[in-house]
């Protein structure tokens, strides 16, 4: 059965970095034709196709952990909360500087944390499931602020240059993906009894997941690990759309009916809901699929493209930033993720 846990943390702080470069649809056509003599994409076709219109790109050099540190230092100057303040640093991101050591010890030496590490990984849930690590953390009493980070850099695994559309057609994720950091704190909510049976309290009220691992390899990055240790074929995204789309499809939502149910909840209560977008049109069918009214989310796609697992919570930062959502108020993350995973995450503000 998929996994359903109530928590009691509490999100403190929350920021999000994207890298001042901007690279749009229009520019990544023509640097594939430029890097690709004798192929060229079909003019139009990748923002017809995923409704991107432009990117983050970080620069030469960064690297994942300094994504993640832009938006940790951030968070850490807005609580007012200096180095010693922090109990655990989790580096919860498909991206990562190097395959050892775990990228989470970059990112603390760069803040000067001297408190423990650890990466968590899973694509492009792995913020998702870092929340939901650091919040069983400190439900169990083993740290009270756990500061959860990520950085994406999916553009160093950019295929740019294309022999022919069968080659594009598997490397056009890639095209799609866009730089970025994002850091949140969580910390120890305490609730009266009465509150937290209400689930009126502020925090963590439920994470579940759920996965259907037989299709890991519809989309992989295979560079870096044992089966392809210096393969530089194996160093660009790789995917077949049309089986990922089965897989999600077999995934069902069930798993989000089933935590809304525990939690006695309907979409309806929701100020907003955080969907992942690897594309505009997969947004809104997995939108309708799962009931979610379309008015409750919040289009990130569009202007900043596939930032992996930093794409919740430059969505959760958005709709506070606009007013759409502030204290008091329900939200729920709802992650997709190669794997193939789904989860979901429900927090009072």
């Amino acid at each position: 059965m998929p996994g359903f846990t109530a928590g009691h943390s509490r999100i403190a702080g929350l920021e999000i970095y994207l890298p001042p470069a901007r690279l749009d649809t229009a520019a990544v056509e023509r640097r594939i034709a430029e890097s690709s003599p004798g192929f060229r994409v079909p003019r139009g076709l990748i923002a017809r196709v995923t409704g991107i219109r432009s990117r983050s790109v970080m620069a030469d050099s960064e690297q994942a952990s300094d994504l993640a540190v832009n938006a940790a230092a951030k968070v850490l100057a807005g609580c007012g909360l200096q180095a010693p303040d922090v109990d655990l640093l989790i580096f919860a991101s498909a991206s990562q500087d190097m395959v050892e050591p775990a990228t989470g010890h970059m990112a603390a030496a760069k803040l000067g944390l001297g408190c423990p590490v650890m990466d968590v990984k899973n694509a492009c849930n792995s913020f998702l499931n870092g929340l939901e690590v650091a919040d069983s953390l400190i439900t169990a009493g083993r740290y009270s602020r756990v500061l959860v980070v990520t950085g994406e850099s999916p553009s160093r695994a950019v295929r740019w240059t294309v022999p022919d559309f069968a080659t594009f057609a598997s490397s056009f994720p890639g095209y799609t993906m866009s730089d970025a950091g994002a850091a949140v704190l969580l910390e120890r909510a305490e609730a009266g009894e009465a509150e937290a049976a209400a689930h009126t309290s502020e925090g963590i009220l439920a994470t579940a997941f759920t996965a259907q691992s037989r299709h890991w390899s519809v989309g992989t990055l295979a560079a870096g690990g044992s089966a392809y240790p210096r393969d530089p074929e194996a160093s660009y995204f790789t995917m077949d759309g049309e089986k990922l789309k089965d897989a999600f499809l077999d995934l069902g939502c069930g798993i989000l009916h089933s935590t809304l149910a525990g939690l006695n909840l309907e979409w309806s209560d929701f100020a907003v809901v955080c969907v992942h977008q690897v594309s505009a049109p997969y947004r809104d069918i997995f939108a309708e699929r799962a009931g979610v009214p379309k008015e409750l989310l919040v289009p990130t796609v569009e202007d900043f493209g596939n930032l992996a697992s930093a794409s919740l919570p430059l969505q959760l930062k958005l709709a506070v930033d606009a007013g759409r959502c502030g204290p008091g108020d329900l939200v729920a993350l709802v992650g997709l993720a190669g794997g193939v995973s789904l989860g979901m995450v429900v927090v009072r503000l």
